[in-house]
């Protein structure tokens, strides 16, 4: 009881920002939400610079105006066209994770508290206006006491008990979304609540984030066309994130990227590649590559920052991605809607046909413009729309995959607007294609699944072993009633035909102890 109240108290709040941006248009999808948006809109009048702004940038004004956990909501959101219209996503995808920044003061006794000793022992040097300023941190340079130059990531106080405050609410929500609304549990409203928690809680532990640019960094180790900035984990803490200082020109300053002397069309061309290589080779890829977070060096390096967000695919997942965009672009609607199914993305029971047919209507019209305008991620964008109809699972792995692909064809289109990016990178992805979808993938696919089973034959022949052993001890023991059952007898009868069963016996156990491996 408490919770609920305390969470209408919230909501209330909530309610009224909406309304105010007149943002309330997602409500109007139920019967209650309708009744729900006309007591809003009743108590509370839209402002006046809203007016004649599209929905999505009403919702993304909206969000902005409640704080971090709706800004970070917000970005998720901007995965979920399925959910909320092409355009509504698209706009949610513009929003901006800025706010202002907090005092030095607060700064100062955040990094103090996780190290328990004084700035002025950590750093040599410590700016306190901050260079940049989100909903979760902040960042100022400094110079470390070795004399090296240092960006050092703070955590905004008082962001977790916020956090955990809206969390509540939508988790409420998401759970009553289930009680009264069934037909919408195939969007799992519950666990996407849940997978948005999970994934902002590990975002608000920087030392996560430092273990996450290191693991990129060591992917990439050898590789001159991405580069991450070092971790000093000596400076590094809960709150705290120190890293090397780079340097670069931001990669949607077209103006800034040109003085760099680097050709527009290879920076597009590398951004491509560095993303092929992430999701398919590394399965371990920057889910909030957007243009803050990608710099271009003077070499043409690109730079990589705020790692807070990061997805991961394994071998199956690559394999599926593989297969999947193979039949898109070459046609071959059937064998996208055979992925599908036999990925357990589409129930069994669904027609292979009909879903064929529904990838062909959404594929075509994109397939067939010209080259530049084709956008892949548009493509799995309007993929997720068709879900309802085939009661297609979400799969969160996906979606931000989604997400990931569609800012990197930003930064395509920010700088090389004539080209289409993964037209450039083609050569990669076909080699790509030919090594895990070709004979030579299949081939490397058995001789791993052998190479398994062989790695797996001592334990086999250990559990063989003890099986026999056992068995020369004392023979097998069954439990009376068992052994009675087994030979057909009534309680209290007495037969030798047990002698008939003892070598099928031996034999299950043989094969129990193959299988209970």
């Amino acid at each position: 009881m408490f919770r609920s109240l305390r969470n209408l108290g919230r909501l209330w709040a909530i309610g009224r920002i909406f309304a105010e941006y007149d943002a309330l248009f997602l409500l109007e999808t139920h019967s209650a939400g309708m009744t729900a948006a006309r007591i809003a809109r009743a108590l509370w009048q839209p402002r006046k610079d809203v007016k004649g702004l599209r929905p999505g940038q009403r919702l993304a004004l909206a969000l902005a105006a409640l704080g971090p956990t709706f800004i970070k909501f917000g970005q998720a959101l901007s995965t979920r066209a399925d959910l909320l219209g092409e355009q509504v996503a698209a706009d949610l995808t513009g929003l901006q994770d800025r706010l202002p920044p907090f005092p030095f003061a607060h700064a100062k006794t955040t990094i103090e508290g996780d190290f328990g000793r004084p700035l002025e022992t950590l750093y040599r040097s410590f700016d306190e206006i901050a260079v940049a300023a989100a909903s979760i941190a902040q960042v100022h340079f400094a110079v470390d006491t070795e004399g090296r130059d240092v960006a050092v990531k703070i955590l905004r106080p008082g962001v977790r008990a916020a956090f955990t405050r809206d969390i509540d609410v939508m988790l409420w929500l998401a759970e009553l979304t289930e009680r009264h609304a069934p037909q919408l549990l195939r969007l799992k409203p519950v666990e996407v609540v849940r997978t948005f928690e999970e994934s902002v809680r590990i975002e608000m532990d920087l030392r996560f984030e430092a273990a996450a640019a290191q693991e990129l960094a060591e992917n990439f180790a050898g590789d001159k066309t991405f580069r991450v900035p070092a971790v000093d984990w000596q400076r590094t803490a809960e709150h705290v994130l120190t890293l090397e200082r780079v340097s670069g020109a931001r990669v949607d300053d077209v103006a800034a990227v040109a003085a760099t002397g680097v050709d527009s069309t290879a920076i597009v061309k590398t951004a491509a590649e560095v993303f092929f290589k992430m999701v398919f080779h590394h399965g371990f890829f920057h889910a909030d590559m957007h243009p803050g977070n990608l710099f271009v060096a003077s070499d043409g390096t690109l730079i990589g920052m705020d790692f807070g967000i990061m997805g991961r695919v394994d071998a199956a997942t690559q394999k599926t991605l593989g297969e999947m965009l193979l039949g898109f672009l070459t046609r071959d609607y059937k064998r996208v809607a055979e992925v599908h199914i036999r990925a357990g993305y589409v129930p069994a029971d669904k027609s292979v046909e009909a879903f064929a047919q529904a990838c062909r209507s959404i594929a075509e019209p994109i397939l067939g413009k010209p080259i530049s305008e084709i956008s892949i991620a548009k493509l799995l964008g309007q993929l997720f729309q068709i879900t309802e109809t085939f009661q297609m699972q979400a799969q969160p792995q996906l979606l931000l995959l989604q997400k990931s692909m569609l800012l990197t064809e930003g930064v395509g289109r920010t700088l090389a607007p004539q080209v289409n990016m993964w037209e450039l990178a083609q050569p990669m992805i076909e080699g790509w294609m030919r090594e895990r979808l070709g004979p030579q993938g299949r081939l490397k696919d058995a001789v791993a699944t052998t190479l398994g089973t062989l790695e797996r034959l001592p334990q086999i022949i250990d559990r063989v072993d003890a099986v026999t052993a056992d068995i020369a001890r004392g023979g097998l023991r069954l439990h009376p009633d068992t052994a009675r059952a087994i030979r057909g007898e009534e309680p209290g009868q007495r037969t030798a035909r047990w002698f008939l069963w003892a070598p099928w016996l031996v034999a299950a156990a043989l094969l129990a102890a193959l299988v209970l491996r």
